[in-house]
Protein backbone atom coordinates (compact mmCIF):
# COMPACT_ATOMS: atom_id res chain seq x y z
CA UNK A 1 0.00 0.00 0.00
CA UNK A 2 3.13 2.39 0.14
CA UNK A 3 3.28 2.75 -3.48
CA UNK A 4 -0.02 3.03 -4.24
CA UNK A 5 -1.85 5.59 -1.59
CA UNK A 6 -5.96 5.32 -1.38
CA UNK A 7 -5.66 9.38 -2.30
CA UNK A 8 -4.16 7.93 -5.57
CA UNK A 9 -7.08 5.03 -5.96
CA UNK A 10 -9.51 7.46 -5.30
CA UNK A 11 -8.48 10.21 -7.84
CA UNK A 12 -8.28 7.52 -11.04
CA UNK A 13 -11.13 5.56 -10.32
CA UNK A 14 -14.31 4.69 -12.70
CA UNK A 15 -16.26 6.24 -9.74
CA UNK A 16 -14.25 9.42 -9.83
CA UNK A 17 -16.77 11.71 -12.03
CA UNK A 18 -19.70 10.50 -10.00
CA UNK A 19 -21.15 13.40 -7.89
CA UNK A 20 -19.64 13.13 -4.08
CA UNK A 21 -22.63 13.71 -2.57
CA UNK A 22 -24.24 10.30 -4.11
CA UNK A 23 -21.27 8.32 -3.07
CA UNK A 24 -21.18 9.79 0.59
CA UNK A 25 -24.70 9.20 0.46
CA UNK A 26 -24.28 5.65 -0.71
CA UNK A 27 -21.57 4.87 2.08
CA UNK A 28 -23.08 6.19 5.09
CA UNK A 29 -26.42 4.88 4.74
CA UNK A 30 -25.09 1.14 4.39
CA UNK A 31 -23.20 1.92 7.68
CA UNK A 32 -26.03 2.85 8.91
CA UNK A 33 -28.54 0.07 7.64
CA UNK A 34 -25.89 -2.07 8.95
CA UNK A 35 -26.07 -0.59 12.48
CA UNK A 36 -29.96 -1.18 12.45
CA UNK A 37 -30.22 -4.30 11.08
CA UNK A 38 -31.23 -7.05 13.58
CA UNK A 39 -29.60 -9.83 11.68
CA UNK A 40 -26.35 -11.31 9.58
CA UNK A 41 -27.51 -10.94 6.73
CA UNK A 42 -28.28 -7.56 5.69
CA UNK A 43 -24.72 -6.41 6.55
CA UNK A 44 -23.97 -9.75 3.96
CA UNK A 45 -25.30 -8.37 0.89
CA UNK A 46 -24.32 -4.76 1.70
CA UNK A 47 -20.75 -6.26 1.68
CA UNK A 48 -21.65 -8.39 -1.64
CA UNK A 49 -22.99 -5.23 -3.25
CA UNK A 50 -20.48 -2.56 -2.19
CA UNK A 51 -17.13 -5.17 -2.72
CA UNK A 52 -18.58 -5.98 -6.42
CA UNK A 53 -19.11 -2.23 -6.73
CA UNK A 54 -15.00 -1.50 -5.77
CA UNK A 55 -13.84 -4.10 -7.83
CA UNK A 56 -16.52 -3.71 -10.78
CA UNK A 57 -17.91 0.11 -11.19
CA UNK A 58 -14.81 1.51 -9.48
CA UNK A 59 -11.94 -0.87 -11.05
CA UNK A 60 -10.02 -1.26 -8.31
CA UNK A 61 -7.71 -4.04 -8.17
CA UNK A 62 -8.91 -6.72 -6.00
CA UNK A 63 -5.30 -7.62 -4.41
CA UNK A 64 -5.19 -3.74 -2.94
CA UNK A 65 -8.60 -4.28 -1.76
CA UNK A 66 -7.84 -7.24 -0.34
CA UNK A 67 -4.52 -5.64 1.49
CA UNK A 68 -6.82 -2.78 3.02
CA UNK A 69 -9.29 -5.53 4.38
CA UNK A 70 -6.63 -8.06 6.14
CA UNK A 71 -5.91 -5.83 9.03
CA UNK A 72 -9.67 -4.73 10.29
CA UNK A 73 -10.36 -8.01 9.06
CA UNK A 74 -7.99 -9.58 11.60
CA UNK A 75 -9.08 -7.61 14.23
CA UNK A 76 -13.01 -8.52 13.78
CA UNK A 77 -11.97 -12.48 13.93
CA UNK A 78 -10.32 -12.29 16.86
CA UNK A 79 -13.04 -10.05 18.72
CA UNK A 80 -15.08 -12.67 17.12
CA UNK A 81 -13.44 -15.28 18.65
CA UNK A 82 -13.61 -13.74 22.10
CA UNK A 83 -17.58 -12.95 22.08
CA UNK A 84 -18.11 -16.88 20.51
CA UNK A 85 -16.11 -18.07 23.69
CA UNK A 86 -17.21 -15.34 26.67
CA UNK A 87 -21.07 -14.56 25.49
CA UNK A 88 -22.85 -17.53 27.52
CA UNK A 89 -25.95 -18.98 26.50
CA UNK A 90 -28.13 -21.71 27.00
CA UNK A 91 -27.60 -24.49 24.53
CA UNK A 92 -24.30 -25.19 25.28
CA UNK A 93 -22.06 -26.57 22.95
CA UNK A 94 -18.24 -26.92 24.13
CA UNK A 95 -17.68 -25.98 28.09
CA UNK A 96 -14.52 -25.47 29.61
CA UNK A 97 -13.25 -24.37 33.38
CA UNK A 98 -9.68 -23.50 33.04
CA UNK A 99 -9.82 -21.79 36.74
CA UNK A 100 -12.08 -20.83 39.18
CA UNK A 101 -14.49 -18.47 38.19
CA UNK A 102 -12.95 -18.21 35.09
CA UNK A 103 -15.08 -20.32 32.25
CA UNK A 104 -14.76 -20.74 28.72
CA UNK A 105 -17.83 -22.27 26.32
CA UNK A 106 -19.38 -22.52 23.01
CA UNK A 107 -23.06 -22.26 22.61
CA UNK A 108 -26.01 -21.56 20.16
CA UNK A 109 -26.30 -17.87 21.25
CA UNK A 110 -23.14 -17.03 21.06
CA UNK A 111 -22.15 -18.41 17.77
CA UNK A 112 -25.32 -16.38 16.51
CA UNK A 113 -23.74 -13.12 17.88
CA UNK A 114 -20.23 -13.65 17.26
CA UNK A 115 -21.38 -14.03 13.15
CA UNK A 116 -23.80 -11.37 13.51
CA UNK A 117 -21.09 -8.86 15.03
CA UNK A 118 -18.48 -10.46 12.28
CA UNK A 119 -20.67 -9.60 9.47
CA UNK A 120 -21.59 -5.88 10.91
CA UNK A 121 -17.56 -5.79 11.04
CA UNK A 122 -17.56 -6.31 7.27
CA UNK A 123 -20.33 -4.44 6.24
CA UNK A 124 -19.55 -1.43 7.63
CA UNK A 125 -16.10 -1.86 6.63
CA UNK A 126 -16.61 -2.18 3.04
CA UNK A 127 -18.94 1.13 3.26
CA UNK A 128 -15.99 2.80 4.39
CA UNK A 129 -13.77 1.25 2.22
CA UNK A 130 -16.21 2.62 -0.65
CA UNK A 131 -16.23 5.86 0.64
CA UNK A 132 -12.20 5.76 0.55
CA UNK A 133 -11.09 4.53 -2.60
CA UNK A 134 -13.98 6.14 -4.92
CA UNK A 135 -13.96 9.49 -3.26
CA UNK A 136 -10.99 11.73 -2.70
CA UNK A 137 -10.65 14.12 0.14
CA UNK A 138 -10.48 17.19 -1.53
CA UNK A 139 -14.02 16.41 -2.71
CA UNK A 140 -14.72 15.80 0.89
CA UNK A 141 -13.34 18.65 2.04
CA UNK A 142 -15.78 20.68 -0.19
CA UNK A 143 -18.90 18.64 0.89
CA UNK A 144 -17.93 19.85 4.51
CA UNK A 145 -17.48 23.43 3.87
CA UNK A 146 -21.14 23.28 1.82
CA UNK A 147 -22.04 21.99 4.58
CA UNK A 148 -21.43 24.76 6.77
CA UNK A 149 -18.82 23.20 8.81
CA UNK A 150 -16.50 25.28 10.31
CA UNK A 151 -13.54 26.79 8.86
CA UNK A 152 -10.69 26.16 11.80
CA UNK A 153 -12.03 22.42 11.84
CA UNK A 154 -11.65 22.07 7.89
CA UNK A 155 -8.32 23.66 8.21
CA UNK A 156 -7.28 21.28 10.83
CA UNK A 157 -7.80 18.59 8.88
CA UNK A 158 -6.51 19.29 5.58
CA UNK A 159 -2.86 20.02 7.30
CA UNK A 160 -3.34 16.55 9.50
CA UNK A 161 -4.37 14.73 6.32
CA UNK A 162 -1.07 16.69 4.04
CA UNK A 163 0.75 15.84 6.93
CA UNK A 164 0.01 12.44 7.43
CA UNK A 165 1.67 12.05 3.62
CA UNK A 166 4.95 14.25 4.34
CA UNK A 167 5.25 11.53 7.38
CA UNK A 168 4.52 8.38 5.20
CA UNK A 169 7.08 9.69 2.55
CA UNK A 170 9.62 10.26 5.38
CA UNK A 171 9.01 6.93 6.51
CA UNK A 172 9.14 5.48 3.24
CA UNK A 173 12.93 7.09 2.29
CA UNK A 174 14.26 5.96 5.50
CA UNK A 175 12.99 2.60 5.33
CA UNK A 176 14.02 1.76 2.20
CA UNK A 177 17.67 3.37 2.70
CA UNK A 178 17.49 0.98 5.77
CA UNK A 179 16.92 -2.52 4.00
CA UNK A 180 20.06 -0.77 1.29
CA UNK A 181 22.58 -0.62 4.08
CA UNK A 182 21.21 -4.28 5.65
CA UNK A 183 19.41 -2.57 8.66
CA UNK A 184 16.77 -5.52 9.26
CA UNK A 185 19.34 -8.55 8.56
CA UNK A 186 18.88 -9.85 11.83
CA UNK A 187 16.85 -9.24 14.61
CA UNK A 188 19.18 -6.71 16.68
CA UNK A 189 19.91 -5.03 13.65
CA UNK A 190 15.77 -5.16 12.69
CA UNK A 191 14.89 -3.34 16.34
CA UNK A 192 17.97 -0.98 16.31
CA UNK A 193 16.27 0.25 12.73
CA UNK A 194 13.01 0.37 13.92
CA UNK A 195 14.00 2.79 16.62
CA UNK A 196 16.09 5.02 14.18
CA UNK A 197 13.09 5.28 11.88
CA UNK A 198 10.76 6.04 14.64
CA UNK A 199 12.81 8.89 16.21
CA UNK A 200 13.74 10.33 12.48
CA UNK A 201 10.19 10.14 10.95
CA UNK A 202 9.55 12.16 14.39
CA UNK A 203 12.33 14.79 13.96
CA UNK A 204 11.15 15.05 9.91
CA UNK A 205 7.15 15.41 10.91
CA UNK A 206 8.17 18.02 13.50
CA UNK A 207 10.58 19.91 10.38
CA UNK A 208 7.27 19.75 7.77
CA UNK A 209 5.06 21.24 10.00
CA UNK A 210 7.38 24.19 11.15
CA UNK A 211 8.14 24.65 7.21
CA UNK A 212 4.13 24.60 6.93
CA UNK A 213 3.48 27.46 9.27
CA UNK A 214 6.23 29.48 7.82
CA UNK A 215 5.03 28.91 4.67
CA UNK A 216 1.52 30.02 5.67
CA UNK A 217 2.58 33.16 7.54
CA UNK A 218 4.46 33.87 4.11
CA UNK A 219 1.21 33.79 2.21
CA UNK A 220 0.01 35.84 4.54
CA UNK A 221 -2.65 32.83 6.03
CA UNK A 222 -5.93 34.73 7.20
CA UNK A 223 -7.63 31.55 8.98
CA UNK A 224 -8.87 29.93 5.97
CA UNK A 225 -7.38 27.87 3.14
CA UNK A 226 -8.56 27.27 -0.26
CA UNK A 227 -9.99 24.02 -1.48
CA UNK A 228 -9.18 23.15 -4.66
CA UNK A 229 -12.05 19.86 -5.18
CA UNK A 230 -14.48 19.17 -7.21
CA UNK A 231 -18.54 19.11 -7.23
CA UNK A 232 -20.12 17.35 -10.01
CA UNK A 233 -23.68 17.61 -11.25
CA UNK A 234 -26.51 15.11 -10.08
CA UNK A 235 -26.83 12.83 -12.93
CA UNK A 236 -30.43 10.66 -13.10
CA UNK A 237 -28.53 7.08 -13.64
CA UNK A 238 -25.92 7.38 -10.42
CA UNK A 239 -28.91 8.60 -8.69
CA UNK A 240 -31.53 5.81 -9.38
CA UNK A 241 -28.57 3.64 -8.61
CA UNK A 242 -27.69 4.61 -5.37
CA UNK A 243 -31.33 4.77 -4.61
CA UNK A 244 -32.60 1.66 -5.60
CA UNK A 245 -29.26 -0.03 -3.65
CA UNK A 246 -30.57 1.90 -0.03
CA UNK A 247 -34.13 0.53 -0.80
CA UNK A 248 -32.91 -2.94 -1.39
CA UNK A 249 -31.15 -3.04 1.68
CA UNK A 250 -33.93 -1.54 3.64
CA UNK A 251 -36.21 -3.93 2.32
CA UNK A 252 -33.40 -6.91 3.19
CA UNK A 253 -33.10 -5.58 6.64
CA UNK A 254 -37.11 -5.53 7.14
CA UNK A 255 -37.49 -8.96 5.54
CA UNK A 256 -34.56 -10.77 7.36
CA UNK A 257 -35.45 -9.48 10.79
CA UNK A 258 -34.03 -11.56 13.27
CA UNK A 259 -33.22 -15.00 11.39
CA UNK A 260 -29.91 -16.32 12.78
CA UNK A 261 -27.11 -18.63 11.50
CA UNK A 262 -28.16 -21.84 13.40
Amino acid sequence: MFEELLEDIAQKNALREVNTYLKLTAGLGAIILCLLSSSFIPPLCIAVILTGSILFLARVDARTYAELFILPLSFAVMSVAGIILIYGGEEIFWYWDPAPGFTLSITRESINQGVYVFCRVIGGMSAMCFIALTTPMTDIFVVFRQCRVPDAVIDLMMIIYRTIFILLDQVIQIYRAQVMRLGYSTYRESIYSFATLCGAAFIASWDAGDDLVRAMDARCYAGKFAILGENRPIERFPCLVVAAFLSLSTLVVIAAGTITII
